[in-house]
Order: C-alpha cells, then structure tokens, then sequence
C-alpha cells in the first residue's frame, strides 16, 4: 500500500506545480502540504501497524502549517485574519448600474480625501466609517470593490461569519489583527458583509458569546484607530470601513460608530436598462433601446 501513498504524493505535486506556474499560490499551498503528509506518511507506514496510519488530510501537522505558513488572503487560520485581500479590484464606477446617489456620497466621502488630501487637514477630517443599508441583493459588496478600484486601495472583504470562532479570545484577536493589517497596507478598505447578521441587538434570545465579544472588541479597534489617527494623521489616513447590513438591526453602540448611512435600493428602470448593457458587454445583439426599456420595465423589484 505505500506505493498507493507514493502516487497520491506525486499527483498532489502535479497539481501544486501547476496551480504555482498559473500564480494561484493560495490553492498550490494547501496542494504541497498535502503532498509533503502523504511523502511522510509513506516513510512510516514500515514501521507503523495499518490501523494506526495517520490520515494525510486530517493530520495536525498539517494544520500548524497552514496556521503559520498559508497565504492570509483566504480565511483558514486564526492568526491572519479571515479576508479576501485584493491590492486593488478591477471593478469601476461604470460596471455599477445605477446608485447614482450612493456612488455619489462615496465618491465625495472616500475618494476626494485620497486623491486630494492636502483638502482634508486640521479639524477637516474625512469621514471613516460607513453604513451600506438596504435590501440584499442590490449591489453593495460591488460598490464597496468599486470604491477601492476608484480609490486605488487594498480591499479586506470578509463576510460576518469569517469573524466568528468557537474558541475563546479567537474572535476578538481576528477582529485586531483585521484593523491592524488594514493600517499597515494603506491606503485600505475593510468591508464587512452582512455585519447586521453579527452585531444585532444586545440580549436577543439567539445572540452567542462569539457575537457578544465582537461586539464589544469593533469598537474598540476603531476607537484605537481613531485614536491613532488623531496622534499622527498620517498613519492610517486613507483607511476606512464599510459594511452592509439593516441598521433596524445593529446595536446602537456599532451604529454610533458610523459617520455615514448610505442607503442602496433595489435598481430603478435606469439601473437595470444599464444593468442588461453592463451584462450583454460585447455579445452581439439585435437589442435595441426599447427593447431594453422592456426588459428593465418587466424586472422591476428585481434584484441586481
């Protein structure tokens, strides 16, 4: 049986070796991890009885690796925060349809103080913290991608639930090391999806510990940034948050803390006309306006 090891061994680096060649360093990781457990496990298989084999995907060993060597742009360790890191989106401002008004405040709230902050000093301070409220659906983890293109930032766009973690203090410490990166690769953006999901009201019958301790630990790395901030401006100022969610639902403490609600609707008749050309791109069509004023008119209420 250990030539069954050795050739799922060998497979494995196959497959690293191409996911490295194609730059995919966060999927070839994993790949040589898996393939260096099936090499090992093949060399103690003559000493070890069957029953007793290690499982090559199941070993610690492999675990420990990629809690202190994996790549931090996905979220498998608790050391490195949970993020999917872009340098910077290819996402711009007209591949979004419609949100004239949000991309509006945006534009004034996030970009204006990056491209021209010699605008924003002394008591002129742009704004941090923003709230993208509305129904799910309409675009708003894309508008967040679009900002950090329009920006030129990095993006940390992590969803609520990469924030939680069954182990005590795990939470907290992911919520730190999420605010400390972000400050150390500015100009950056963090975006939390669906924060609402995670910062609720305090005391509802369904809140667990996990949620409780977020809860408490958000403010307190953006009151340290803030903090930072007012020290050395310099420091982190092009850092900024935004997240998603139904403010109806987020406890007034994380509510206070945004200096901005940006509602996004669900897209209007303009919207969805532009959001039918975005999508077509250059397929050929015999489309013509009307017909896409048909269509935009018959999928309204619908999603984008």
């Amino acid at each position: 049986m250990d030539s069954n090891f050795k050739e799922q061994a060998i497979e494995y680096v196959k497959q690293a070796v191409l996911e490295d060649n194609a730059e995919n360093y966060v999927k070839a990781f994993p790949l040589y991890m898996n393939a260096l457990e099936y090499f090992r496990t093949t060399s103690s298989t003559r000493r070890t009885p069957r029953s007793r084999r290690p499982s090559p995907r199941s070993s610690p060993s492999i675990s420990a690796a990629l809690r202190t060597s994996a790549p931090c742009s996905t979220a498998a360790a608790p050391d490195p925060p949970p993020t999917g890191t872009r340098p910077c989106p290819s996402v711009k401002w007209n591949d979004v349809a419609g949100l004239e008004s949000a991309k509006q405040a945006l534009q004034e709230a996030v970009i204006l103080p990056v491209k021209f902050p010699q605008f924003f000093t002394g008591k002129r301070r742009p704004w941090r913290a923003f709230l993208l409220s509305g129904p799910p659906g309409t675009g708003k983890s894309y508008l967040a991608k679009a900002v950090a293109t329009e920006a030129g930032s990095t993006i940390f766009s992590i969803s609520s639930s990469d924030l939680v973690s069954k182990w005590m203090g795990e939470s907290e410490k992911l919520v730190s090391n999420l605010f400390e990166m972000a400050r150390e690769n500015a100009p950056s953006i963090i975006f939390i999806d669906e924060i609402d999901s995670l910062c609720g009201q305090r005391g509802e019958g369904n809140e667990i510990e996990a949620s409780r301790r977020i809860k408490t630990e958000l403010p307190c790395a953006d009151a340290g940034c803030r903090k930072q901030r007012s020290e050395s401006p310099h420091s982190c100022r092009h850092k900024c948050t935004l997240c998603s969610g139904l403010d109806t639902f987020i406890t007034q403490a994380i509510l206070q803390r945004f200096d901005k609600w940006i509602y996004i609707p669900l897209p209007d008749l303009k919207g969805r006309q532009h959001m039918f050309k975005v999508h077509l791109g250059d397929t050929s069509h015999n489309l013509s306006e009307s017909d896409f004023v048909n269509l935009a008119r018959r999928t309204e209420g619908f999603p984008s």
